[in-house]
């Protein structure tokens, strides 16, 4: 089966990792991992004086050089993101920079709004850790009407948080969805994503094979 990665963060552009992006791909590959998707915090805050395209092109100058190490070490890198609104976080799949580029408005947009552009122009939509309740989370929200699936497996997150986001799921006939939610690379003990029998040609042939539900979870820990 070919494994691959959908959730990491790398650092600088997500403040929160604390992994290179070369020791992040790395790592990946020294798993035998077939791809990973770099799904950085969208927008970072880098400055009010910055322009949105500014914002941009600092948001993808990780993907950009994960893009090359991966081709110097033999591992697909793949295009995506994570946004958040008051502690729900999204991850969004199947556009690119150019796409964004073209939309400066999501700035300004509500966060059901601009969920809803995603998936008009053909993204794939998964609501991460749906269920996480950490201090700075002042309630869960959910938009069960603006997401294709449900991260039901976050390898950083208890099972009871899991398990809920599986019920969720299930309950709203939401596609299930795994993703490790990596900060630290190597340092990541636990390991979630999606596996195929047939390698992901680019990111679009992953997003139509997710609707198709012709990809499995997996789920492993690392001594």
């Amino acid at each position: 089966m070919y494994k691959y990665e959908t959730h990491l963060h790398t650092s600088p552009v997500s403040a929160c990792a604390r992994a290179s992006v070369r020791d992040t791909v790395q790592f990946y590959k020294d798993m035998g991992y077939d791809g990973i998707f770099i799904t950085n915090h969208f927008l970072p805050m880098i400055g009010e004086d910055k322009s949105y395209e500014e914002r941009i092109e600092y948001f993808c100058s990780d993907y950009e050089e994960a893009v090359k190490i991966g081709k110097e070490l033999g591992i697909k890198v793949f295009f995506g993101l994570e946004t958040g609104y008051g502690g729900a976080d999204f991850l969004v799949y199947g556009l690119d920079k150019e796409w964004f580029l073209q939309h400066p408005q999501i700035p300004q947009m509500r966060k059901s709004e601009e969920l809803a552009l995603y998936m008009e122009n053909g993204a794939l939509v998964v609501h991460a850790h749906p269920f996480r309740d950490d201090s700075y989370i002042d309630h869960i929200r959910l938009f069960p009407k603006r997401v294709h699936g449900v991260e039901v497996i976050n390898a950083n997150r208890t099972e009871f948080i899991n398990e809920m986001a599986r019920q969720y799921a299930e309950n709203y006939r939401l596609l299930p969805f795994a993703g490790s939610d990596n900060h630290v690379a190597h340092h990541q003990k636990k390991l979630a994503g999606m596996q195929s029998a047939e390698p992901i040609m680019d990111e679009q042939d992953f997003v139509t094979r997710v609707k198709n539900g012709e990809l499995e979870i997996f789920f492993t820990e690392r001594e």
